[in-house]
């Protein structure tokens, strides 16, 4: 019996009986020839926390654009912060915690620069060359979501446009972490959540540091439920989930759920309105936000319009996949890249003689 055998064996003895097993993972879209020390969930982080379009999210937006400080969040601490949470609750529920980790550091690999307003400016541009072209392009989609990317990012532009090869439980968890359908999992499911958490209480700490917000501006009702402060609120929200999601996981068979209690779960979501409204939509931390967009804008076009200047393993001649391995490239560049790039390209230079 090898590590991985030993592993796997001790799974199926500890693990609750909704856990996902590795050892009846749905498998990968490419045969493996299994490792010795891992098993498959544990392989699939490695090969996420390898892979370049995880370090690069170390340098792109998660609220702040570019901050000058250094304890601001990037969308890497985020996912950092994520995998933290998720593994907590994994690990008390006695679900498969690697399964967890593993969707938790791919969720958000997928981001473009400048957080959010990033992929409302791609949609904006796959939504003007569709209306611009609708016989050419058919099947463009009208618009860009994260989550759809990150799936992109794994199965076909990471290791030079082969893909990552992930097994299905971990590609099912990173598609469905936000959006209308819910992770097949429980591990998916316990991300899904976690990604809300952290970031609700980490972009309330860093517009609090900005000076966007002060401790007395956060709705009373919400903190009295869940904590006045960070760790207090996080440690409550992830205690509520493992006493409300416990039920479901001793279950040999059935729909029950990782879930907040109604209560809990409503505090949380009025402390998320608050940020839409306070944070998120108006506030000083989005006045660059039009500028942001039109850099993305702007490269988009440009590369549309002359896709000889891509890299080549995003160069295509299909005409119809063409905005495909456009969005491809400017969603993948860091905050930093995308603005040297565009100064590059449009920023005229001084002349020195």
């Amino acid at each position: 019996m090898n590590i991985r055998e030993r592993i796997e064996k001790e799974e199926k003895k500890l693990l609750s009986p909704r856990a996902q097993l590795s050892v009846n993972s749905k498998g990968r879209k490419f045969p493996d020839e299994p490792c010795s020390l891992r098993t498959c969930f544990q392989r699939d982080r490695d090969r996420i926390v390898h892979c370049k379009s995880f370090r690069r999210l170390s340098h792109k937006t998660q609220v702040f654009l570019a901050p000058e400080g250094d304890h601001y969040r990037t969308r890497l601490t985020h996912t950092l912060e994520v995998s933290q949470i998720s593994r907590t609750i994994a690990r008390s529920l006695k679900l498969n915690e690697d399964l967890t980790e593993a969707i938790a550091l791919g969720h958000d690999l997928g981001h473009t620069p400048f957080g959010h307003i990033g992929e409302e400016a791609l949609t904006e541009c796959l939504c003007q060359v569709k209306d611009e072209n609708p016989e050419l392009y058919p099947n463009l989609p009208c618009a860009f979501r994260h989550n759809e990317q990150s799936l992109r990012v794994v199965d076909f532009i990471e290791y030079g446009g082969k893909g990552l090869n992930l097994t299905w439980e971990v590609r099912d968890g990173i598609l469905h972490h936000t959006g209308d359908e819910s992770p097949s999992t429980l591990e998916g499911q316990i991300v899904r959540i976690a990604d809300r958490i952290a970031y609700i209480n980490h972009d309330i700490d860093d517009a609090i540091r900005g000076g966007i917000l002060s401790q007395r501006d956060l709705p009373q009702g919400p903190l009295e439920i869940l904590g006045k402060y960070h760790g207090i609120r996080i440690n409550t929200m992830v205690m509520d989930m493992i006493r409300s999601s416990a039920p479901a996981c001793r279950q040999t068979r059935g729909e029950g759920r990782i879930q907040m209690s109604p209560i809990f779960a409503e505090a949380m979501e009025n402390l998320r309105n608050f940020l839409m409204q306070r944070v998120y939509m108006d506030s000083p931390a989005k006045m660059e936000d039009e500028k942001a967009k039109r850099v993305l804008k702007t490269l988009f076009f440009y590369y549309l319009k002359d896709p000889r200047k891509l890299p080549p393993e995003f160069y295509t001649q299909t005409e119809e996949e063409l905005p495909i391995k456009v969005c491809d490239y400017v969603a993948g560049m860091t905050d930093r890249y995308a603005l040297r790039t565009y100064e590059q390209l449009f920023v005229p230079k001084a002349w020195m003689i």
